[in-house]
């Protein structure tokens, strides 16, 4: 069994998969220690893992890691990915954008691939049919754009939105005008930068994950049949990072 580990700004999450790639349980912790890792690897048959951070890293939880794995990825801009990389700077790419890419060309291997990731900030990427990342975009995400209204204005509160919430198309009061502005101009973007590659690329796939994604989704379909070609995966970022540790464990095994 793997352990994946992606260590986000606010929340760490975890799952414990296969190689070939089923999901046995998953977790969110936010805060993640050495302790932690050493309780995961007692209660479970854990042999080999992988850790992914945008934040520094604790010396504790990477040592405890390397000391419980048979195999321990610490996944970084020199780790070897089954996708290529032709991001002008590895080193400055996100490694959840990356492993997400990766997340999802396991899912649709031979398909050109829009990644939407809708977390803090919202990333697009682009990962071309013959397995090629062709790099993105960062946008703010929903909840930096609600503060910035608040922060940045005299009058206007911090709206806070529902995942199942339908947004008219014009607010008749101020909290309703800022909801459907802020989740309308994302699912407007959404939608946008889809319909721009259609034109460019006729055949291609959309995943959408991140916390943010359900709000976004429900405002971009207008009915469970449309988009067939939009699919929400949740762990796009954990099935990356597994299919990572597996990449390098096979390579490291054919050595």
């Amino acid at each position: 069994m793997n352990l994946c580990i992606d260590q986000g700004n606010s929340r760490t999450k975890v799952a414990l998969m296969t190689d070939e790639g089923k999901m046995i349980n998953h977790f969110i912790y936010k805060q993640f220690s050495s302790d932690e890792v050493d309780r995961l690897f007692d209660l479970y048959d854990i042999s080999d893992s992988i850790i992914s951070s945008v934040v520094n890293i604790e010396a504790a939880v990477v040592n405890t890691l390397h000391r419980r794995s048979q195999h321990f990825v610490l996944f970084d801009h020199h780790t070897p990915v089954p996708i290529v990389n032709k991001y002008d700077s590895p080193q400055t790419l996100g490694q959840d954008r990356l492993a997400a890419s990766v997340g999802a060309k396991s899912l649709c291997p031979n398909e050109n691939l829009l990644i939407i990731d809708a977390g803090s900030a919202i990333t697009y990427d682009f990962v071309s049919a013959e397995g090629e990342y062709m790099g993105g975009n960062i946008a703010p995400g929903l909840k930096m754009r609600f503060t910035v209204l608040q922060r940045m204005t005299k009058k206007l509160p911090l709206v806070e939105v529902d995942e199942n919430e339908l947004i008219p198309l014009f607010g008749k009061n101020t909290r309703d005008a800022i909801a459907a502005g802020v989740l309308r101009g994302v699912a407007y973007e959404v939608k946008g930068y889809m319909r721009t590659l259609k034109e460019k690329t006729p055949h291609f796939q959309t995943f959408i994950t991140g916390g943010n994604a359900p709000y976004i989704l429900n405002n971009v379909r207008k009915s469970r049949t449309e988009n067939r070609d939009l699919h929400y995966e949740k762990h796009l970022v954990l099935i990356g990072l597994n299919m990572i540790l597996v990449f390098n464990k096979t390579a490291r095994s054919s050595k």
